[in-house]
């Protein structure tokens, strides 16, 4: 479990991080990726506070790894349905290909780090049932 700790803590700080930047600079997406600044930047902040409550709870996950199944299940389950989300965008033409620079550090690098842990983790978690 102890790789599976790093890499929930790891998962946690870059969460936090992450949220405050896009509460302080919620149109730094818009920027990166040539778009028009969005009309509703509260939505953008409101995503990064989301996204740092995920970072405290990955935290509680990396303390107590044989308990965070739940946390890194959903976790898990927002880092595939967000580029689905974004996939929607793209293919209607509502976002550029440039905006998926998201998904890389949010989503993507995550997959195979949190099925790892889930892996490993579900035993550990099934039996406290």
């Amino acid at each position: 479990m102890r790789v599976h700790r790093w890499t929930l803590a790891a998962a946690g700080i870059y969460n936090i991080l992450w949220g405050a930047y896009a509460a302080l600079d919620p149109q730094w997406l818009f920027r990166v990726a040539g778009m028009p600044p969005d009309n509703h930047p509260q939505i953008f902040m409101t995503l990064g506070m989301v996204l740092g409550v995920y970072g405290l709870l990955y935290l509680e996950a990396a303390r107590r790894p044989e308990h965070g199944f739940p946390i890194a299940a959903v976790g898990l389950l927002g880092k595939v349905l967000g580029p689905a989300g974004w996939l929607y965008l793209y293919a209607t033409g509502e976002w550029p290909l440039a905006s998926g620079v998201i998904l890389l550090t949010n989503d993507l690098i995550w997959w195979v780090p949190f099925a790892w842990y889930l892996r490993d983790a579900w035993p550990h978690w099934r039996a406290t049932l």
